[in-house]
Formats: C-alpha cells, sequence, structure tokens
C-alpha cells in the first residue's frame, strides 16, 4: 500500500514536499519513485530510486530542481520540489516494483515497471 501526501496549491516559485508512506514490502528488493500525471499528458517518471540497485531516476525537466528521500524508519518516501512552475502542476503519485532481472539498463523512471501505486495528490501551481 502507498499513500501520498502534501500536495496543495502553490505560487510560482514556492516549494513542496511530498511524502508516501508504504507498507507491505521492503525497499531492499522494491525500486520506489514519484510520477505524475498532468491533464491530457501520459503519466511520466519524476524521481526514482532503487536502493538494491544503487541507482536514482531524475527526470531532465525537474532534475535541478527535485530531490528524493527515502526514510526507512517510517517507511515514508519523500519528494522535495523546489522553484515550482506552472508547468509542474499534476496528480503526483507514488509507486513501487521491483526492477528487472539480469537487464542492466533498465529505465528506472519508466511507469510500466511498477506494479504498485498510490491515490495520488493533486499539486497545483498558480501564476
Amino acid at each position: 500500500q502507498l499513500v501520498e501526501s502534501g500536495g496543495g496549491l502553490v505560487q510560482a516559485g514556492g516549494s513542496l514536499r511530498l511524502a508516501c508512506v508504504y507498507s507491505g514490502f521492503t525497499l531492499d528488493y522494491y525500486a520506489i519513485g514519484w510520477f505524475r500525471q498532468a491533464p491530457g499528458k501520459e503519466r511520466e517518471g519524476v524521481a526514482c530510486l532503487s536502493t538494491s540497485h544503487g541507482r536514482t531516476y531524475l527526470a531532465r525537466s525537474v532534475q535541478d530542481r527535485v530531490t528524493i528521500s527515502t526514510d526507512t524508519a517510517k517507511n515514508t518516501v519523500y519528494l522535495q520540489i523546489n522553484d515550482l512552475k506552472t508547468v509542474d502542476t499534476a496528480v503526483y503519485y507514488c509507486a513501487a516494483g521491483i526492477p528487472p532481472v539480469g537487464v542492466e539498463d533498465y529505465n528506472l523512471g519508466f511507469p510500466g515497471m511498477y506494479d504498485y501505486w498510490g491515490q495520488g495528490t493533486q499539486v497545483t501551481v498558480s501564476s
């Protein structure tokens, strides 16, 4: 289970920290990440990590403005987004999945790799 929180309405230039509390699995085996979907657009990876493979994915459109972090004691993954822009407006989802075995260059940010999804949290950035 994954439960997101922290979304809301924020002015452009502001910051948000989203939180995802996960249960039922461990990050020793599962990759976990943040995705977003704006109206009329496909779901896209924002920031993902696989601690078992030591890999992190950051979308190019946000890589200078986001940080993904974990607190395993709290079973929580965070997404810090700074300098928010109106184009960041979307529903943000937390997801978990097992990375493919024997594939070295898999795309950690590909939504199809993830099997478990949260309900999403709305982020709206006003100009």
